[in-house]
């Protein structure tokens, strides 16, 4: 009997889990525009005046910093190091009447988190086996949670702490009695609030993320998303900026979002100065600072996104091995349970920014720097592979088109390195049946401008043989504008391409991009799916779009240049293989069929990077892209200020979760050499993503009903 109890005890547990999962689904469907729908929290950290010595008012200050923080619907507030006392007691902490005043300090503050929906964890002295520990205090509903005592004492320069305190390793008790309550005690305790599965935090103060391996290094191995630091970090020159670097990388190692407040005004100056800094990282990333040498109490607050840290943990295997290696000092971690409502509000927006344009940094000197550096990862990649294979020449297909125009700016930039004339990029442009005038023009300039070999070949003759040889009615006086119509055009098109190749000992260089390839928007087989080596396969076309803009606005191939390329960057995307009815008026437009690709490069980013559910996706882009006003980039007047309905979001999010991944994955399965240029991934099968060829769709498209068909104010 014992193993079928067992069993069933088992599947119970399995059930609940399934179960809260469920339930969370339906939570989300109520409050879509919740951010804790999406595995969002938003945490605080607070700068609250104090006096040296008051703990009354101190308390007081803290009391009404933690209502602010309540108000904003934060799940988490954290206080500076002895905030409860202030940190420049100095010999005072050796005062009965100060440690008394501060223990009941700590008594007014629980019983006022009664009536706070937050988790509070304020500083304080403690006496504990007649020693005295620097320690945080977790509060919440009430209660005090739990006790962690300062590891590390600095006892350097300015600071003396080990003339007061002891360190957490000096206790021999695991609980304490605090306020009239039996709390757990210690440096190896971590707090989980029920109902939010990736939130799980752990307390570090001040020094403790300043050695060699912080204490919350091994909390993060032992699963905490969200590590906190009370601090009482004094400012001298340039201490600022190193605290970046401190919590910036600590937030980067751990995968964790890391939040770091520190004493401000009150502290005394008698000696130091006070700068009452405040940082919320997540995984290296910079979400919120506050001001400096502000004289009010000041209150920060972000929004985490704990999903997101918990698909980094999950995709990046060291971590796991790291855990196992340190599998002793994980092991000494037990968890404390932490009574918290999430907030239920219908609506609570993000207050984090969420790019437009995650491929594309917001900030112009940032995207400069991008846009170089993915210039030249392109082009050493080329060069490498021209050099390995022997071969000087290159072939290449411009179409007067957007990634035809990068591709040829990637070679010409390849031939000026090696030390090779321009003339050695066979350049050939093809026109068929639906060229425009217009694009074949901005072809024909741009290779000589360029400098490159430049040659055209009518493709129709070929088509209409192949046509007829299929017994394909087009040409017989009927216009069957069909799928083998298109494809034979650009089948013939990489099908010269090849062969010219092999006739000038060259290379194929491949123009197609990341977003074509995600939505399956290319040819298979003999056609733009394939060359022998691709430049700008994971490049998204939002950034192509910049790259290229990035050429013409530094100059590099002169004034001539530069407006042939604003010509193409303002030229409509299309594949140009049906006629339109009137002349001069293109009949495909690709994003008609497919989508903008603003939209569904933002969609590829999130599933591609992150995994995200396509839910959680619509929620990020509505957050996104709701408000005209909000310019990605305010001082580029050519960026695009589209705005997007809910509506829109989710009917683009369908199309780009059935093309990914159910009818495309073939194509990518068999796709040519190229460069990973970026950390959004690449669809290499050789690389960053590896799936059936075969596989359905259906979980995603179903995530997609779930989301509304419209947001308040908006048309269905």
């Amino acid at each position: 009997m014992r193993p079928l109890l067992k069993s069933l005890q088992i599947s119970a547990s399995v059930h609940q889990r399934c179960v809260t999962r469920t339930e969370g689904l339906f939570r989300m469907a109520k409050s879509f525009f919740n951010l804790y729908s999406h595995d969002f929290a938003r945490v605080a950290v607070a700068v609250p005046n104090c006096r040296v010595a008051d703990p009354a008012f101190n308390a007081a200050q803290t009391i009404e910093v933690a209502k602010q923080a309540a108000a904003r619907r934060a799940a988490l507030v954290a206080f500076p190091e002895l905030g409860l006392s202030a940190y420049t007691c100095d010999d005072l902490f050796h005062q009965r009447a100060l440690l008394d005043a501060c223990e009941e300090a700590l008594a007014q503050v629980a019983v006022a988190s009664e009536r706070l929906p937050l988790v509070l964890i304020v500083g304080l002295p403690l006496r504990v086996e007649h020693k005295l520990f620097n320690c945080a205090a977790i509060v919440s509903g009430g209660r005090i949670l739990g006790i962690v005592p300062k590891s590390y004492l600095p006892n350097y320069g300015e600071f003396y702490e080990a003339r007061q305190f002891n360190p957490a390793d000096s206790a021999t008790v695991t609980q304490v009695d605090v306020c009239g309550q039996q709390v757990p005690f210690g440096a190896n305790l971590l707090f989980d609030i029920p109902g939010m599965p990736f939130f799980r935090f752990h307390v570090e103060i001040c020094e403790d993320v300043w050695v060699p391996i912080p204490p919350s290094s091994f909390a993060a191995l032992a699963g905490a998303t969200v590590l906190v630091n009370l601090s009482a970090s004094n400012i001298v020159v340039g201490k600022s900026g190193y605290r970046h670097q401190l919590v910036g990388q600590q937030s980067a190692r751990c995968l964790a979002a890391y939040l770091y407040t520190s004493a401000g005004r009150g502290e005394s100056t008698t000696d130091l100065a006070w700068d009452g800094q405040a940082l919320i990282y997540e995984n290296g990333s910079l979400l919120a600072e506050s001001d400096r040498f502000l004289n009010e109490s000041h209150l920060l607050c972000a929004d985490i996104d704990l999903e997101r840290l918990s698909r980094e943990r999950m995709k990046q295997t060291t971590f796991g091995q790291t855990a196992h290696r340190h599998r002793e000092e994980v092991a000494k971690f037990s968890v404390v349970q932490v009574p918290f409502t999430i907030p239920d509000d219908e609506h609570l927006a993000l207050e984090r920014a969420v790019e437009r344009f995650p491929y594309v940094p917001a900030d112009s000197r940032r995207r400069d720097e991008r846009c170089s550096e993915v210039y030249n990862i392109q082009v050493q990649a080329l060069i490498q592979r021209l050099g390995a294979s022997k071969i000087s020449k290159v072939v290449i297909g411009v179409s007067g088109g957007l990634d035809s125009t990068h591709a040829l700016l990637v070679c010409a930039k390849a031939m000026d390195r090696l030390g090779l004339p321009r003339s050695n990029i066979l350049g050939y442009t093809m026109p068929g049946f639906a060229t425009s005038h217009r694009t074949l023009q901005q072809a024909k300039d741009l290779m000589k401008v360029v400098g490159c070999s430049a040659e055209e070949i009518d493709i129709r003759p070929s088509c209409l043989q192949m046509l007829k040889d299929l017994g394909h009615p087009y040409g017989e006086g009927t216009e069957q504008y069909d799928i083998t119509f298109e494809n034979v055009q650009a089948g013939e098109r990489t099908n010269h391409l090849f062969r010219l190749a092999n006739f000038n000992n060259a290379i194929v260089i491949g123009t197609g991009d990341l977003s074509e390839l995600a939505l399956g928007w290319c040819t298979y087989g003999v056609g733009d799916h394939m060359s022998h080596y691709s430049v700008n396969a994971s490049v998204p076309k939002t950034l192509i779009t910049h790259l290229v803009r990035w050429v013409a606005e530094s100059g590099q191939i002169g004034t001539s240049g530069t407006e042939v390329l604003e010509q193409v960057l303002d030229t409509d995307i299309s594949p140009e293989l049906v006629p339109g009815k009137a002349s001069g008026v293109l009949e495909q437009k690709t994003e008609s069929v497919i989508g903008p690709y603003e939209l569904q490069d933002f969609s590829l980013y999130y599933i591609l990077r992150f995994g995200f559910t396509p839910s959680k996706v619509a929620f990020l882009a509505h957050s996104a892209w709701k408000d005209r006003a909000q310019g990605a980039w305010p001082e580029d007047a050519h960026v695009a200020r589209n705005q997007y309905a809910l509506a829109d979001i989710k009917r683009n999010l369908s199309i780009f979760v059935d093309r990914f991944f159910r009818t495309s994955q073939f194509k990518r399965s068999c796709i040519p050499n190229a460069p990973k240029v970026g950390s959004g991934g690449s669809l290499s099968p050789r690389g960053d993503w590896r799936a059936p060829s075969d596989s359905e769709a259906t979980v995603w498209k179903q995530d997609v009903e779930r989301i509304p068909n419209s947001a308040d104010g908006e048309a269905a």
